[in-house]
C-alpha cells in the first residue's frame, strides 16, 4: 500500500500534510506521535471512513478499524459479533460456527448470551477484535487498542494482535514499549507531518531525524 501526498484539514486545522509512506502488506506498523500529530485521521481514511482533501491511497487493502473505545449494540454478544457476517450475507450455520471461532479467538468463549454492554472494557474491547477479524479485512486498524485496559485484558490484546501474521495490523499507540514489544515498523507522526518511518529496531537504535529521537526518549513527547 502506497500513501501519495495525503492531505486532510478541518475547518482551520490541518490534521495531515502531504504524507507520503509505502507500507508493507504484512506486519504490525506502528504509528506513533503526540496528540494531535494525524495518527487516527491517516487510520480513518486508510479504512474509508473519511476522504482526505488531497493525495491517493495506491493498492488499497480491505480495512476495518477498531476503536479506541469499543462500540457496542445493546443487545447479546453472540448478535454484536454476528452483525458484519449478516450484512455480508453470511448463513446462519456459518456464523454460529465464525461466532464461535471469534470468541475462542480472544479468550471469551461461552460469552455469546452475554449483553455486550455490560461487559467490562477489556471484555468488550476484545468483542470488537472478534468482530472485525471476522469479516476477514486484509487490515486490521487499531487506534489505542490498550489505552483504557487493566493489564490482564492488554496483554490477552496484544497476544491476539501477534497472531495476526496472515495481514497488517496497523495500531496507534502511546505506549513505546508496546511498540518495541510488537512492532516491525514504526510511522512518527507530529503536527500532521510524517517525520520518519522505516523498521522498527532502526527507527529506536539509529533514527535519523532529531525530532524523532527526542520524541523516543521522552524529552519531546508533547
Amino acid at each position: 500500500m502506497k500513501i501519495i501526498d495525503l492531505s486532510k484539514s478541518y475547518v482551520s486545522v490541518k490534521a495531515l500534510k502531504e504524507i507520503n509512506v509505502e507500507i508493507e502488506d504484512r506486519g504490525i506498523v506502528a504509528l506513533v506521535g503526540p496528540n494531535g500529530s494525524g495518527k487516527t485521521t491517516l487510520m480513518r481514511i486508510i479504512a474509508g471512513l473519511e476522504k482526505p482533501d488531497e493525495g491517493s491511497i495506491k493498492g488499497r487493502k480491505s480495512a476495518t478499524m477498531v476503536f479506541q473505545k469499543a462500540v457496542m449494540f445493546s443487545t447479546s454478544v453472540y448478535k454484536n459479533i454476528a452483525y458484519g457476517l449478516k450484512i455480508k450475507g453470511k448463513e446462519d450455520r456459518e456464523i454460529k460456527s465464525a461466532v464461535k471461532e471469534g470468541l475462542k479467538m480472544v479468550g471469551l468463549e461461552g460469552f455469546e448470551k452475554r449483553n455486550a454492554k455490560k461487559l467490562s472494557g477489556g471484555e468488550q474491547q476484545r468483542v470488537a477484535i472478534a468482530r472485525a477479524l471476522l469479516l476477514e479485512p486484509e487490515i486490521l486498524l487499531l487506534d489505542e487498542p490498550t489505552s483504557n485496559l487493566d493489564y490482564e485484558n492488554a496483554r490477552i490484546v496484544e497476544e491476539i494482535i501477534k497472531t495476526q501474521t496472515s495481514r497488517l495490523v496497523m495500531l496507534s499507540t502511546h505506549n513505546l514499549f508496546q511498540v518495541r514489544r510488537l512492532a516491525s515498523a514504526v510511522i512518527f507522526l507530529k503536527n500532521g507531518k510524517l517525520i520518519e518511518a522505516g523498521p522498527a529496531d532502526e527507527i529506536f537504535e539509529r533514527a535519523k531525524m532529531e525530532e524523532t529521537r527526542l520524541f523516543l526518549s521522552g524529552k519531546d513527547y508533547f
